[in-house]
C-alpha cells in the first residue's frame, strides 16, 4: 500500500509521517484556509499548525493563494496542490518505519472521518457504499486488483474535476464526499474480547 497523492522525494514521505500534517493536507484538499482556521477545525494549537503549514508549503505540497488583512496583521490562506502519484519503486524503497508511519497516520485520519460521517448520517444516501470482501488471491490476482483500483481512482479523479468545473460555473456549494480505497494483506482475526473492539465482519458488510 502507498499513499495515492504524493511525490517520490523522501523528504515529502518523511513529512507525511506526522498525523497533524496529514490532517492539514486533508482539510486543504477540500477548501482554502488559514492556519488559524485550520487550528479551530482540527482542534490543535495555532503555533503547532502554523509550523506544519510552513513545512508543507516549503515542500511544495500546499500553496499560498491569498493574503487577508485582519486585526492589524496579514492572514495567509493556503490550498493543497495536486501531486503526481509516487511510483511503486519509490514507495518500496522507503524504510519500513517510514512506510508504517505514513500508513498509520492515513488510517487514523480515515477512522476519524468515517466515524464522524457515520455519527452524522453520512451513510444515509442510497448511493453510499460500505463494502468489505475477503478475497483468496494469488500474486497475479493481487496485482490485478491493485491495477483495477488504480484505474477506478483515475476515473474518480476525472469525475471530481468535471464536478469542480460545473460547480465553478454554477456557483453552487459543493457536497463533501469521501472515497476510501484499501487493498491489503489480511492479518489475524480480531477477537471481540481482546481489546474492547468488535470482531471484524467475515464478508461484505453492507451496501447502502
Amino acid at each position: 500500500m502507498k499513499p495515492r497523492s504524493d511525490i517520490s522525494d523522501p523528504r515529502v514521505i518523511k513529512a507525511l509521517t506526522h498525523p497533524l500534517r496529514v490532517q492539514i493536507l486533508r482539510a486543504l484538499e477540500q477548501r482554502t484556509a488559514s492556519p488559524s482556521e485550520l487550528a479551530d477545525e482540527i482542534g490543535a494549537p495555532l503555533g503547532n499548525v502554523s509550523y506544519h503549514v510552513r513545512q508543507l508549503h516549503a515542500l511544495g505540497l500546499i500553496k499560498l493563494v491569498k493574503r487577508t488583512p485582519r486585526r492589524g496583521a496579514i492572514e495567509h490562506h493556503y490550498k493543497a496542490l495536486v501531486q503526481p502519484p509516487m511510483t511503486d519503486e519509490a514507495w518500496a524503497g522507503q524504510p519500513s518505519v517510514v512506510r508504517e508511519s505514513v500508513v498509520g497516520a492515513s488510517i487514523g485520519e480515515v477512522g476519524q472521518v468515517v466515524n464522524a460521517a457515520a455519527a452524522g448520517g453520512g451513510f444515509a444516501r442510497a448511493e453510499a457504499q460500505l463494502v468489505r470482501e475477503e478475497l483468496p488471491l494469488d500474486e497475479k490476482g493481487f496485482a490485478d486488483v491493485a491495477k483495477e483500483l488504480s484505474r477506478s481512482l483515475e476515473r474518480i479523479a476525472k469525475i471530481r474535476d468535471d464536478s469542480a468545473r460545473r460547480l465553478e460555473k454554477s456557483g453552487a456549494e459543493p457536497e463533501a464526499a469521501n472515497v476510501v480505497v484499501m487493498l491489503f494483506q489480511a492479518g489475524g482475526e480480531v477477537d471481540a474480547g481482546s481489546n474492547g473492539s468488535a470482531a471484524k465482519p467475515k464478508k461484505k458488510v453492507a451496501r447502502r
